[in-house]
């Protein structure tokens, strides 16, 4: 089968490997879509110790052709969008059976986009910050493909405003679409606000854009964080002042998620994508690249030159 490798020299290359068989737990998938997501970058750029030659790729969507021990063999045939940890830049993939999430009610390169993204979105809205009725939110990398679902969720959960901030007005203008009531680029954030506070930001930013957050929460306000875009470098947190406001500071690794509770995963990717499915949100594809040209579809999304969410096609 092809199948794109991140080799020693740190080149992406399409080589001819052996198809994978699952095993205990697992599915085989014949992949006809695969999402490119900011994993990618970080395993390319290094802050993932994974070892190389490694199979690139965490979002694939296709049909299952194989099941191993302990898997419902009427599974097979079904379409899914599977939430792995590497190998979905291939014809076949191998995908936790749990992870495999039935995906009927999209078409397959809907699915693929979806990946992890839609439940990150859904699960920073729904089940870390409770976003309700009234709350305003402010949502950072507001044109990014969590970013533009996020803001559709809170919208569906009754937020009352919705602010988000993207890196340079070209992509602020392309994230109106998606339901925000005003956008910021970075550099007009936070000055551009004023006073104005926020019952939930998400971060996915870090360093002093995470500070600045800190100081934007509303009374009870949540913070959610889910990525270090900007830098790692740590940030302190000032504990007793978040109590003396009873605000919270809240994280979200849907990659640990994954391997310590798989099925709370997989009901929100469900949930998230049946939303997509009946036309509650929408996912914009924005480019879909051959598998040939996976490297390209990393760079883009790592210099912000995507907009919403790419998808590579396999099959």
């Amino acid at each position: 089968m092809k199948a794109v490798v991140l080799d020693t020299d740190d080149h992406f290359r399409l080589t001819d490997a052996a198809e994978p068989v699952p095993g205990p737990g697992e599915v085989a998938l014949r992949v006809t879509h695969a999402g490119v997501q900011w994993g990618d970058v970080l395993v390319r750029d290094g802050h993932f110790p994974t070892p190389r030659p490694f199979a690139p790729g965490f979002e694939a969507a296709g049909r299952i052709v194989a099941v191993g021990e302990g898997v419902d063999a009427g599974r097979i045939g079904e379409q899914v969008t599977a939430l792995i940890g590497g190998g979905g830049y291939a014809e076949i993939a191998l995908a936790p059976s749990v992870l495999a999430v039935n995906a009927e009610g999209v078409d397959a390169r809907t699915a693929a986009a979806a990946g992890w993204v839609a439940p990150t979105a859904y699960d920073l809205i729904n089940t870390v910050t409770r976003t309700g009725p009234g709350d305003s939110v402010l949502i950072h990398a507001a044109s990014g493909g969590v970013g533009t679902l996020a803001a559709q969720f809170a919208a569906l959960a009754g937020a009352r405003r919705i602010v988000g901030v993207a890196g340079d007005a070209d992509r602020a203008e392309y994230a109106r679409r998606f339901g925000y009531h005003r956008m910021l680029t970075r550099e007009e954030f936070p000055d551009a606000l004023g006073d104005e506070t926020f019952d939930v930001i998400l971060d996915p930013v870090g360093g002093t854009t995470r500070i600045a957050n800190l100081a934007r929460l509303a009374p009870h306000g949540r913070l959610a964080v889910y990525g270090n875009l900007a830098t790692f470098a740590p940030v302190d947190v000032p504990a007793n002042d978040l109590l003396m406001n009873g605000q919270s500071l809240l994280t979200y690794n849907s990659n640990l998620l994954s391997r310590t509770h798989p099925a709370r995963l997989a009901a929100s990717a469900t949930r998230a994508l049946a939303l997509i499915a009946d036309g509650s949100v929408r996912i914009d594809i924005t480019a879909e690249h051959e598998l040939a040209d996976v490297a390209g579809a990393i760079a883009n999304l790592a210099t912000g030159a995507t907009r919403g969410k790419s998808v590579v096609r396999v099959g």
